[in-house]
């Protein structure tokens, strides 16, 4: 289990312990959490090949327990359960998430690091209206999803220690637990970005991580996003109902 996972859950233990789960919605592209104060996380919803018509093979009800019951399964290696536990530390997190100030169109990310055409960006996960700016930009930029078949891990840590000086890394990483692995490749000038929905707007989280910003997405409009998970509906659509945080960890 990587550290920052660990983190993730101290932070919010006693916290979950005072709160109680509300829904607790398994799209197929993303995952939903409520709580009884108001709260709404987000998060991927990780999970290899479905070979059967069970994916969890817990019977709990989440639903009217304490959320520290789901906030535990971030340390599980069920990457469906990591999904579900993000989706409540996340929602666990939302005042705080709520009150960031607001990137809705990256200038914010673009600016504080100076991406321009002189800049060498490196991409785990396949961010596609990023990527289409950085080409029309004509900003040199390297790849890595592995569901895509897109870039070679080696090649890819190479380049990290040797050629980027941005990292934009989705945090679908924490539930596939290759955040520190990723990390652990980067060179002393490489600023990185965490962000998509997932994100744990938490700074306290990344203190021993070579992180500079997390861009997150909070929800605004919750009954549109939980039927927009309901109906496998994928960020784009998350986008409309949300509003894009930034924290800066400089």
């Amino acid at each position: 289990m990587m550290k920052l996972n660990q983190t993730l859950y101290q932070l919010f233990e006693s916290k979950a312990q005072q709160v109680v789960i509300d829904t607790l919605c398994l799209g197929l592209g993303y995952t939903a959490v409520t709580t009884s104060e108001g709260g709404i996380g987000l998060s991927y919803t990780y999970f290899g090949d479905k070979k059967s018509c069970m994916v969890l093979n817990d019977r709990t009800d989440y639903e009217s327990q304490p959320a520290s019951l789901l906030l535990a399964k971030i340390k599980n290696d069920n990457s469906l359960e990591r999904s579900m536990a993000l989706a409540t530390i996340n929602a666990l997190n939302y005042d705080a998430a709520l009150a960031l100030p607001e990137d809705s169109d990256n200038n914010v990310m673009v600016d504080e690091f100076k991406i321009d055409r002189d800049s060498k960006i490196a991409m785990v996960g396949f961010f596609g209206p990023l990527v289409r700016n950085f080409k029309e930009k004509k900003i040199p930029l390297e790849i890595l999803d592995e569901s895509r078949g897109l870039g070679r891990r080696k090649d890819f840590y190479h380049k990290l220690g040797s050629w980027a000086n941005v990292l934009l890394l989705t945090s679908t990483s924490i539930l596939n637990q290759s955040t520190e692995e990723i990390l652990a490749n980067v060179s002393d000038n490489v600023k990185t970005v965490m962000l998509g929905p997932s994100t744990p707007m938490a700074a306290k989280a990344f203190e021993h991580l070579p992180v500079h910003m997390l861009a997150g997405t909070v929800p605004v409009d919750k009954e549109k996003t939980l039927k927009a998970v309901r109906h496998g509906m994928g960020t784009p659509v998350l986008h409309k109902f949300s509003r894009k945080s930034y924290l800066s960890l400089f």
